[in-house]
């Protein structure tokens, strides 16, 4: 759904990624109602509650963002998302007035895209995914829902990222490359082979490692 800045905003979270999404909120001049969180949390707004913040008003009443970040695959991220999402909740789509979007690109709901990512021609972005800040995705590329592109990431052109799939910090991915589905790319890796799903790849160039053994 995209952002409407009429409508307030609920954030879910209070982590350092909610941190980041409010700031480009307020850019936005979006009006937030609060934070969604069961611990808590210091972002300078309210904090709200847990989930029972959020079932307080009605779907129509109000616009979901997710505050949760991603580390790795299979995160929470997604888990809140569907199940708020099944419960007839909708998620504001939030591209930063400091991103640049080239206006053919495609993004789906509750796609976040953070201040200096720059986005080309032909792409397409699922669901509930981040473009973090100053990632840079060329031409005719897809990232899959739920999936996570890391500060500073670099994808060239025709490269698709698979849903759920983790490109860490950093990482570089050449042309034409395809990364699976809930895949991991380290920090740092340069990517000049296919990933395969449920695959860990790191290092220069980068190799499979085994999750949990880096």
């Amino acid at each position: 759904m995209t952002f409407d800045p009429t409508k307030p905003v609920i954030l879910l979270g209070a982590g350092g990624h909610a941190k980041v999404l409010l700031a480009s909120l307020r850019r936005l001049g979006a009006q937030v109602l609060g934070s969604a969180d069961r611990d808590g949390g210091d972002l300078g707004i309210p904090c709200l509650g847990g989930d029972e913040a959020v079932l307080g008003h009605s779907p129509d009443e109000v616009q979901l963002v997710n505050g949760i970040g991603s580390i790795a695959p299979g995160s929470a991220r997604q888990r809140v998302f569907e199940s708020f999402r099944q419960r007839g909740y909708r998620f504001a789509t939030i591209v930063d007035p400091h991103a640049v979007v080239a206006e053919d690109v495609r993004l789906g709901e509750g796609v976040q895209i953070m201040a200096g990512a720059v986005i080309q021609p032909g792409c397409a972005i699922g669901d509930n995914a981040i473009v973090n800040t100053r990632a840079a995705i060329d031409h005719d590329c897809t990232v899959g829902a739920h999936a996570h592109v890391a500060p500073g990431v670099t994808l060239s052109g025709d490269v698709t990222v698979g849903e759920d799939a983790h490109m860490g910090i950093g990482a570089c991915v050449i042309q034409g490359i395809a990364i699976g589905a809930s895949a991991l790319v380290a920090a740092g890796a340069v990517v000049i082979a296919p990933v395969a799903a449920d695959a860990s790849v790191k290092g220069v160039p980068a190799r499979p490692f085994h999750r949990g053994k880096p």
